[in-house]
């Protein structure tokens, strides 16, 4: 988590840097989601060819874990498979999703900030977290 302090000239231009966050997520998250159709369908695909070829060798379905190692807090897979790769995709969209939610709830807090009038001699320091506003100081100059 990354929290850093951003300092804005007025009302509009932290809105519109918010807007281009919430723009930025969508476009990300839309990638994402072809991502995760494309590689669902290989990964069922898969998963009916491995069903069919242990049943043929006569063999039951496992659940090794053979191929993965833990390196301190990181986990490596070893010859990734479509499920793997359908896992990690699936985590990256629900993050994205998640973020999308949180900048659209900070966006639309933000919305009496619009109403604020002439605002000449005061700055916008903005307390982000991950480029969300937690909290704003108002500054005069």
């Amino acid at each position: 988590m990354v929290v850093e302090i951003k300092e804005y000239a007025s009302a509009e231009e932290l809105a519109d840097r918010l807007d281009k966050q919430i723009g930025d997520t969508k476009s990300t998250l839309g990638e994402y989601l072809r991502r995760l159709d494309d590689i669902r369908t290989l990964a069922e695909k898969s998963k009916k060819i491995r069903e069919v070829v242990l049943k043929l060798a006569g063999k039951k379905t496992s659940n090794e874990t053979m191929g993965e190692i833990t390196v301190g807090s990181l986990n490596i897979i070893l010859d990734a498979n479509p499920f793997h790769e359908l896992t990690a995709i699936e985590q990256v969209v629900r993050s994205f999703q998640e973020r999308l939610l949180v900048l659209q709830k900070a966006r639309e807090a933000l919305k009496w900030l619009d109403q604020i009038g002439d605002t000449e001699g005061l700055k916008y320091l903005v307390v982000e977290d991950e480029g969300v506003p937690e909290r704003i100081l108002f500054k005069i100059y």
